[in-house]
């Protein structure tokens, strides 16, 4: 593995991903949102915004891209590929039905991350023979923040993932504080978590009480 390769799949070395979802952000900004989600230590954020204009998701990206730059925090851009290099996103993460990943590979080049949802086995495998930085695992709980979410996968899945693949991976879908502890016993180090954070009254307290129930299921 070149040195290259290494640095990009050091992009999960976090135990918190941060995913944006401004419909659920209590009437906060990302910008607003993003800000106290860098404030309180997290070094992972994705810009996921499936309804908004492209005009505003550039204005809106490249104000994230100074402040996470400015924290020491990777920034990676849901689907929209051209928006992640108009703004020199750190990565792109892609589902199942969107381009191939030997195609977004030749657009984005070889220093941007490429993160890809699976939700089986197959998926997984084919992702490693596709030369991808990262992989979703998921859904693993039911998640309503995506309108054509398949079903739950569970915890046979993610079990799967720790026990035979050996790229990174995140564990994403329905994880809440309540939850996050089960997750973490199954092997997964790294947790994607879209509304249990942004719907926080106090986004701050939500983090560390996330932090304080993953690290109990380490001990």
């Amino acid at each position: 593995m070149s040195i290259r390769e290494m640095s990009r799949q050091n992009i999960l070395n976090t135990d918190i991903y941060c995913l944006t979802a401004e419909k659920f952000s209590l009437g906060r900004s990302n910008i607003a949102v993003v800000q106290t989600m860098l404030d309180n230590g997290i070094k992972l954020i994705q810009y996921r915004e499936k309804e908004k204009k492209m005009g505003a998701k550039l204005e809106e990206c490249l104000e994230l891209r100074k402040m996470t730059r400015e924290a020491g925090a990777s920034f990676v851009i849901n689907d929209d590929i051209d928006l992640a290099m108009l703004v020199e996103a750190d990565g792109v993460h892609i589902g199942q039905q969107d381009l191939p990943v030997e195609a977004v590979r030749k657009l984005v080049g070889e220093n941007m991350v490429i993160g890809l949802s699976t939700h089986k086995p197959e998926e997984a495998l084919d992702a490693v023979r596709r030369g991808v930085d990262y992989i979703g695992v998921g859904p693993i709980f039911r998640t309503f923040t995506k309108e054509d979410v398949c079903d739950p996968v569970g915890f046979e899945y993610l079990e799967y993932v720790t026990k035979n693949v050996d790229i990174p991976f995140v564990a994403i879908g329905g994880i809440k504080e309540h939850n996050v502890a089960e997750v973490v016993r199954c092997g997964a180090s790294c947790i994607a978590l879209i509304t249990e954070i942004v719907e926080a009254e106090d986004i701050g307290k939500k983090i560390n009480a996330l932090r304080e129930a993953m690290q109990s299921a380490k001990e």
